[in-house]
């Protein structure tokens, strides 16, 4: 299913801020308009996708004709020379799937005493990389 939201873009000396008033003032920005425009729908499915698996509901979307840029750029002190509304669409379970949910087969060496003590133990190699992974990353 199809999620759109309106996305305030500003133009700035590293590129464009990009911020959506409707989801918590998300935010995220690019180099360029078209970079941009790529991190808008990632930062826009990682939202979404991560309120649902959460349980929690996405807010609705206003209209583009609801959406005040100089307001929202007097919220964020933001100059609107160069700004603009968009509408950035993404299907959630589509991006997901490729982009969240994707495995990727990883090899790997070990020492054989290691490999047989695991095994011995019945530890799921996928899961115990991955959980050391995260620690590592979280860190």
């Amino acid at each position: 299913m199809l999620s759109i939201y309106p996305a305030c873009f500003f133009k700035d000396e590293t590129g464009y801020s990009v911020v959506f008033p409707d989801l918590n003032w998300l935010a995220t920005n690019g180099s360029t308009e078209t970079e941009a425009m790529s991190m808008a729908v990632d930062c826009l499915a990682g939202y979404l996708y991560s309120l649902k698996k959460d349980g929690d509901q996405a807010p609705p979307a206003s209209t583009m004709d609801d959406i005040s840029l100089n307001a929202v750029a007097d919220e964020l002190d933001a100059d609107t020379n160069g700004a603009f509304v968009n509408m950035v669409s993404v299907d959630v379970s589509e991006y997901a799937k490729e982009h969240f949910e994707k495995s990727v087969r990883k090899s790997l060496t070990i020492p054989a005493w290691l490999n047989a003590a695991a095994q011995e133990k019945k530890i799921n190699f996928s899961q115990t990389l991955q959980e050391a992974l995260l620690a590592k990353i979280r860190a």
